[in-house]
């Protein structure tokens, strides 16, 4: 395996973390807003990613050595949880106030998951860049 194509696998986790990492923002920003009904409340979103190996090809992109790609981000089909506050602005005619599915415990832990992976991969690209400077320092002498 090159050295490119260590980078690449690299460059791609991270972007999948990043990805991830921007999901758990929005569904934390999110926790704790509420709606008048089922339909318009906020879901808890989730990444869905796809391990590619050498060779194989998904929406049209060339896959390198291997390489991790977002496939969507998917709704997650927990239910809501449903408040009776019929003085609440929101509620709707039989007074119920719906509230998000996140789990915020859930998030933080995904949150500190995804940024320890990321970091993984910056460590990787680290060590790729001393052995390429190791290699070049062979050819000095």
């Amino acid at each position: 395996m090159s050295f490119r194509d260590i980078t690449q696998i690299a460059g791609s986790a991270m972007a999948a973390q990043t990805v991830r990492l921007n999901t758990i923002s929005s569904n934390l920003a999110n926790a704790h807003s509420a709606s008048g009904s089922e339909e318009t409340a906020y879901r808890a979103r989730k990444p869905v990613f796809a391990t590619l190996l050498g060779g194989e090809d998904i929406g049209g992109a060339p896959a390198v050595a291997g390489r991790v790609q977002v496939l969507d981000v998917v709704e997650s089909t927990e239910p809501l949880r449903s408040v009776y506050e019929p003085d609440n602005p929101l509620a709707d005619e039989d007074g119920m106030v719906f509230y998000t599915n996140v789990n915020s415990v859930a998030e933080m832990t995904d949150m500190m998951s995804a940024s320890r992976a990321f970091e993984t991969n910056v460590e990787v690209l680290g060590r790729v860049k001393s052995m390429q400077q190791a290699l070049l320092k062979l050819g000095e002498g």
